[in-house]
């Protein structure tokens, strides 16, 4: 038996245990591999195989590396960041999105990890273990090795970038009128630009059909968090739904409308999560100690609060142009079917979280103070 055929072996062998949660045949497998030296080369080929693997079924590196950061340790997502960035070196175009994505692989987690060879085979096994399990996802856009691949843009739509711009700010003013005013602003923006790209669909007849895009829901309080996303998404014209088990929400949607949709609903996280924090240094200055459900009840009451708030202002926009309204509602039934084309089986989750009154007041009052219209609408509270 030549050589290449017996490192094929060996790789077979210590593969067998990728299919179990043995870890004793893990640690066999390790040691196979950490025996022989010429079995690396075929082993880092079958790990890049993997990772295409799981572009195929539907997974983007943002999402292979959140679950390895919240199921596996550091140096696997060092190792995982490496095998990204040498598979999708052998493209020559990547799908949009996909750059940031891996600018972000390519971070501080790429850094290459070294260990003894059996805690190195060790972790290569355990990180290709949860590679090859992962499922089938609904496809959010084209693969890399597609083609024709969708034309790369040249930076981004200048409203994006004043939205950006305006919510950065927002996000480091200390002052809660000024962050109310340019977050204000902000939602605006969206919400005239999406009136404009109907307006535009509907004359030119582009047949453009929505698209989705996958947004991390990260723990703790990851349930508000995601009502909190499908509040925003609802209120600019597309349809979050949320995967719990995977940690993120995919969002339905006109290309207009995503990454505005992922920009907002970051920066009111940054900021509700900043308020909370302010309120809960408050109730210790006042002597009672907070705890979790104080947390769950001001992210869910900040939630509950935007997504009403979001949808007035919303509401009013689109009525400043009544003309537009069919094209509007026409774009929003494209998003609806798409949605459940992609997602045929949702189901409705109930809230489980713990009840802090004064959590849930000190939430409301911070929806509030985040600012999404002209001036502050009365919006009767929900208990």
């Amino acid at each position: 038996m030549g050589r290449e055929a017996v490192v094929s072996t060996t790789v077979e062998r210590a593969f067998e245990a990728l299919y179990t949660d043995d870890d004793t045949a893990l640690d066999t497998a390790a040691s196979l591999l950490a025996a022989d030296k010429a079995a690396d080369a075929e082993l880092a080929r079958r790990g890049e195989e993997f990772v295409r693997q799981a572009w195929q079924r539907g997974w983007q590196p943002a999402d292979v590396l959140r679950l390895a950061r919240r199921d596996l340790e550091d140096h696997h997502v060092r190792l995982l960041a490496a095998l990204i960035a040498a598979q999708t070196a052998t493209y020559a175009t990547l799908p949009p999105r996909w750059a940031a994505q891996l600018a972000e692989s390519a971070g501080p987690d790429a850094r290459v990890w070294r260990a003894d060879r059996f805690s190195y085979a060790t972790a290569v096994l355990e990180l290709y273990r949860l590679l090859v399990r992962l499922p089938s996802l609904e496809p959010v856009g084209p693969v890399p090795g597609d083609s024709p691949l969708p034309p790369p843009t040249a930076g981004e739509p200048r409203m994006l970038t004043r939205v950006r711009a305006l919510l950065a700010k927002a996000e480091a003013t200390g002052y809660p009128e000024e962050a109310e005013a340019l977050t204000a602003k902000a939602q605006e923006l969206m919400a005239r630009h999406s009136l404009d790209e109907a307006a535009l669909a509907s004359r030119t007849e582009t047949g453009e059909a929505p698209g989705a895009i996958r947004i991390g829901v990260e723990p703790p309080y990851e349930q508000a968090k995601a009502i909190l996303l499908d509040a925003v998404a609802t209120a600019n014209h597309c349809r979050a739904v949320w995967n719990e088990p995977y940690g993120f929400s995919t969002v339905v949607g006109f290309e207009a409308d995503l990454d505005p949709v992922e920009l907002l609903y970051t920066s009111l996280l940054v900021q509700g999560t900043a308020a909370m924090t302010r309120a809960e240094a408050e109730q210790r200055a006042g002597g009672r100690k907070r705890t979790k459900s104080f947390r769950q009840s001001f992210l869910l009451a900040y939630a509950n609060r935007l997504g009403a708030r979001l949808a007035t202002t919303s509401r009013r926009v689109a009525a400043e142009t009544p003309t537009l309204l069919p094209a509007l509602a026409s774009r929003e039934v494209a998003v609806t079917s798409r949605t459940d084309e992609m997602f045929p089986e949702t189901r409705t989750t109930r809230v489980r979280a713990m009840w802090d009154e004064a959590g849930w007041a000190h939430g409301t009052t911070a929806a509030n103070a985040a600012g999404l219209g002209r001036g502050r609408p009365e919006l009767p509270d929900t208990p």
